[in-house]
């Protein structure tokens, strides 16, 4: 089977040759340059109408290496460039993408009500660093109860080394991480294991270093609106439409080009568009158009404003997305297993035990409520009639980690009761839970932010990232700072790397039998049941305790009972129904004489007509 996404920009292998087409509205000449054998040509493009200029050449075929040249000599990569082997600055090549011959022609995905996500990074995930370490691990994935691998981007970044936010050619995959064949081939492993996998993209903003865009299509960025990286990409003014076009094509380039499952949309808060017809609505119609009825695509957003608006009563609706990132669970959940009540945990500081209780049962606990860390600014809208796997929950993830100052995991910060008592909660919520790599084995390492500048850009980011830290207390001191890992040292990266030699050593096994043991349950008693689920959910605070249930799609009531403090709780109610999982031996001795032990998570089931 052949997959192939059509574009209207960049190099498209065709019977007569290969064309090559760039936007460039701020250049009045363009070039080609093929690259050998023997001495390059340059080849005059041809302008069209709309600042295009367009070429195609019976010389070019797949393998190609080219470049664009613009008037003043300077040469750049296609800004949809499928392959940059040289890194971001590089030529890039020509891919034949229906060269590769797809084998899972019958997979069309599976329902939202059953993921489980497993966020990962390439580079770090293994030793080797590549899609293909990645493929090798699948069966771990498949055999611990995950459904669903999402990969932190992995569109062509500066250098060697990167979380994937820096990206500047979004349409190449790393060449550190393999080709695009190789990013297939895993694809269809898991397709093979019955593992879904998602790609995480940035439309927000290209990375610092190796994006041309300013030099020949200024139109790509405003002045009138600005994000923390500087001008806002062009969403509203003046030829946004060929700006909007361009990351529409991409999203729908992985997903059909790549067979991806889903997209995780990054901080799209960052995304300003005061337009009448919303970039987010038209970038969600536009995959629901393609995916018409013969796939199952998910679509996942990161978005601080809490806009329940933008999420879909069930699957699929069209204009809008699945489900997105929790914050608020997690902030929650954090202040309660840590206490810590720097930075944004201090609007959770007060009542971490409300607010979870609120996103576990409501979706998000800032609902147009007052946020202190925003200066008391308004944050959210209602969430209460959204379907509870409208909400992804986790305890950790590439950010919650990396955004310590050391990327220190819960392992290091939470004890281990309070640790498993969380993830009791995490993997048999009716929320869709989502776990980051090595999590279910207690990985001691960190995930510090990394990068792989030169020059004048790494100081300031090494500068940048120990400033950031300067405003709390225990980092005023400049000596402590100082031991704040540099990220573009190689340790830095070194150090991220999942040691997979320990899973079975006495302190990890046990996490793992934990994960494994709760996945069961999940995939047995509650992800059949979430399907048509709708209302009937509440909470309530009785001093230590969190009491919460849910009407799941079956009419069955879900329970849990939990103690999220280190002191005995003496106000249990006892509950109908069946004991799920409970962190403890003899729960329903415990729930007989109305005391719950520090850190005791009990679930509980009532079955429809029982």
């Amino acid at each position: 089977m052949k997959r192939a996404h059509q574009m209207p920009f960049g190099a498209e292998v065709g019977p007569g040759g290969v064309r090559f087409r760039v936007w460039a509205p701020s250049a009045h000449k363009m070039a080609l340059e093929l690259e050998g054998p023997g001495a390059s040509r340059i080849i005059p493009m041809a302008a069209s109408e709309g600042g295009w200029f367009e070429i195609t050449s019976a010389d070019a075929h797949p393998g190609s290496r080219y470049r664009f040249v613009l008037e003043d000599g300077l040469r750049v990569p296609d800004p949809a460039s499928r392959f940059n082997p040289d890194d971001v600055h590089g030529a890039s090549t020509v891919v034949e993408p229906a060269a590769f011959d797809w084998q899972d022609r019958d997979w069309r995905g599976r329902p939202w009500e059953g993921a489980v996500i497993y966020e990962l990074h390439v580079g770090t995930f293994t030793p080797e660093g590549t899609f293909a370490g990645v493929e090798q691990r699948l069966d771990h994935l498949r055999d611990l109860g995950v459904t669903a691998l999402e990969l932190m981007p992995v569109a062509d970044f500066p250098g060697r080394r990167n979380w994937g936010y820096d990206g500047v050619l979004l349409f190449a995959p790393d060449s550190s991480y393999g080709t695009p064949e190789d990013l297939k081939r895993l694809v269809q492993s898991a397709h093979r294991r019955g593992l879904m996998v998602f790609l995480d993209v940035v439309y927000n903003h290209f990375g610092p270093d190796g994006n041309y865009l300013h030099a020949y299509a200024k139109p790509f960025f405003t002045e009138r609106h600005h994000t923390p990286w500087g001008a806002a990409i062009n969403l509203d003014g003046p030829d946004s439409a060929t700006v909007r076009d361009f990351f529409i094509h991409n999203a729908l380039y992985w997903l059909k080009e790549f067979n991806f499952d889903g997209l995780r949309f990054d901080a799209v808060h960052a995304l300003i568009d005061d337009s009448p017809t919303p970039f987010l609505s038209q970038l969600s119609a536009a995959i629901r158009d393609y995916a018409g009825g013969h796939r199952l695509i998910h679509l996942i957003l990161e978005n601080d404003r809490n806009e329940a608006s933008l999420l879909g009563q069930s699957p699929g609706e069209p204009g809008r997305f699945d489900a997105q990132w929790n914050d608020d669970a997690h902030h929650a959940l954090h202040v309660l297993l840590t206490g810590e009540a720097d930075g944004y945990y201090g609007d959770y500081a007060r009542a971490p035990l409300q607010q979870l209780g609120r996103a576990l049962t409501e979706g998000f606990a800032f609902q147009s409520d007052p946020s202190a860390f925003r200066g008391g600014c308004l944050r959210g809208e209602p969430s209460r009639h959204l379907r509870a796997t409208a909400f992804v929950c986790f305890l950790q993830n590439h950010d919650q980690i990396g955004n310590r100052a050391f990327g220190d995991r819960l392992v290091r910060s939470a004890r281990p009761d309070a640790l498993r008592a969380a993830v009791a909660i995490l993997l048999l919520a009716p929320s869709i839970p989502q776990l980051f790599m090595g999590e279910e084995w207690g990985a001691p390492e960190p995930f510090p932010f990394f990068c792989d500048f030169d020059g004048e850009l790494a100081q300031k980011v090494m500068a940048g990232r120990r400033g950031e830290f300067a405003r709390f207390e225990r980092f005023r001191d400049e000596v402590v700072r100082e031991r704040i890992p540099d990220p573009g040292a190689d340790a830095t990266f070194d150090s991220a790397r999942l040691d997979w030699s320990v899973l079975e050593q006495p302190e990890h096994a046990p996490w793992m039998a934990l994960y494994r043991s709760l996945l069961e349950i999940r995939g047995r008693e509650i992800a059949p049941r979430l399907r048509d689920m709708s209302g009937g959910t509440r909470y309530m605070i009785d001093d230590l305790l969190l009491e919460a249930d849910w009407t799941l799609g079956d009419a069955s009531r879900l329970h849990l009972i939990a103690n999220l403090a280190a002191a005995a709780c003496r106000r249990v109610v006892p509950v109908d129904g069946r004991v799920l999982y409970a962190t403890i031996p003899d729960p329903e001795s415990a729930l007989r004489k109305r005391t719950l032990p520090g850190w005791t998570v009990v679930w509980t089931l009532e079955d429809p007509g029982v």
